[in-house]
């Protein structure tokens, strides 16, 4: 008789459907187990809608609050690996990843859009990333460039940023410059990546640190908006604000250990030309090429990792 720990807890989708035409919008929390604030954030607006006080009137939202429920119930990032990693179809599964991503790839192509709402563990401010603009490049071709950022914009965040399969693309190149194993191009596709490849869009909300009560508070606000944004409710629009929007075109890469990040930098922390950023091994100092953002500074990281990534101010304006 099979046990309870070895059965895949099933996934559970809440959904709303509007009496009138309308776009369908997905909602994901707990891609990673540990971050719960998307969960406790959906289920606030799901509670709202059973009560009556955010009526759907067009169109469907629907919730999937634990995206990844092995590693939900573990309170782990992941259950057996990364499931925001090289997400697609798999006719033979291997592991609690690849099974869960072969229903979420089915859910995904039954929607126009996708929030899929994180937190993370250092400091910083939310923030949000977004795909490309229009193009039919071979990375990631792409028709609805100006509705995502408009989608990204709308959540109630500061900060906007976007280029992550293009820095991607180059993290491989400076791994391979340091003969460490090749990752894929396809290691980088996530959620909203597979979105844009079925058709739609979709963006990541990082809503702030794991266990802070606020990230909580900045998922339910976003949710709440882009209903009102894609006129699933009828609720008045949240006012418009200037955002910070950043290209992430670099990176630092940890080629040895004992590189390390230089400073307590945090996304979206913007830095001078010539400030220190990063320490080699050997005591080299790597500084800040030109004006722009420090983003994913990473303490940890292991030779062929980022130390951290940089980015410039976006010439696109949602």
């Amino acid at each position: 008789m099979t046990t309870p720990d070895l059965i895949d807890p099933p996934l559970e989708t809440i959904r709303f459907h509007g009496l009138k035409a309308g776009p369908k919008l997905l909602v994901f929390g707990a891609v990673h187990g540990n971050e719960t604030c998307g969960p406790n954030a959906i289920a606030r607006v799901i509670e709202d809608c059973r009560a009556g006080r955010v009526a759907i009137q067009r169109g469907e939202v629907t919730f999937l609050p634990v995206a990844n429920p092995k590693a939900y119930r573990q309170n782990t990032r992941e259950g057996d690996r990364n499931l925001n990693r090289d997400l697609r179809e798999r006719p033979q599964p291997d592991d609690n990843e690849d099974r869960i991503g072969n229903r979420l790839s089915a859910i995904l192509r039954q929607h126009d859009m996708l929030l899929d709402v994180h937190s993370f563990t250092g400091e910083g401010v939310p923030f949000v990333f977004f795909g490309p603009d229009d193009n039919r490049g071979a990375l990631e071709p792409f028709r609805h460039g100006a509705a995502e950022a408009a989608f990204a914009a709308c959540l109630g965040v500061d900060l906007m940023i976007h280029g992550w399969l293009d820095i991607y693309v180059r993290l491989i190149a400076a791994r391979e410059r340091l003969n460490l194993p090749r990752l894929a191009v396809t290691e980088g596709f996530g959620t909203t990546e597979f979105m844009r490849f079925a058709g739609g869009y979709g963006v990541t909300l990082e809503c702030g640190r794991h266990d802070d009560p606020a990230s909580v508070d900045v998922g339910y606000k976003a949710i709440r908006n882009v209903l009102v944004h894609l006129g699933l409710t009828d609720e008045a629009p949240p006012v418009r604000a200037e955002r910070t929007v950043v290209h992430m075109d670099d990176l630092v890469i940890c080629e040895a250990e004992g590189d390390r990040v230089e400073g307590s930098w945090k996304t979206g922390d913007r830095v001078a030309k010539g400030t220190p950023i990063a320490r080699r091994a050997d005591g080299t100092v790597v500084t800040m090429p030109r004006d722009g953002f420090i983003i994913f500074p990473n303490p940890k990281a292991k030779p062929g990792e980022g130390i951290c990534y940089l980015g410039t101010e976006s010439r696109r304006r949602p």
